[in-house]
């Protein structure tokens, strides 16, 4: 079971770390092609969901890593699961409903590693 918490906890890392990256850097007119619902956001809003990314992203793999306050791995799956609770939202408030899959895969990606690791 630890291997396929670990492969869950990459995704996760792979996943919102690229994500929170993009999110953070790039100029909204270079994110909507992808990501069409930042237009009904202010860049801030964008730049702070890419900054939680980050830190999701970071934490559900460097405090099990390095057995440095392992706990907050799965407060940070946890925390993963909520940014995709409000994604989902987004994406269905916007009618974008094959966009939302991934908000699911993800949450339940997190949802497993959370209850697994606590």
């Amino acid at each position: 079971m630890n291997v396929w918490l670990w492969v869950g906890q990459i995704v996760l890392a792979v996943s919102f770390l690229g994500g929170g990256l993009v999110k953070l850097v790039l100029p909204l007119d270079k994110l909507r092609g992808g990501m069409p619902w930042v237009d009904d956001m202010p860049r801030t809003a964008v730049q702070g969901i890419g900054a939680v990314e980050i830190l999701g992203g970071a934490g559900v793999i460097l405090p099990w890593a390095t057995d440095i306050a392992p706990v907050l791995t799965p407060i940070a799956a946890v925390g993963l699961a909520l940014v995709m609770v409000g994604g989902f939202a987004t994406h269905l408030r916007r009618h974008e409903y094959a966009r939302s899959l991934s908000n699911v895969f993800l949450f339940v990606i997190a949802v497993l590693v959370a209850a697994g690791r606590f």
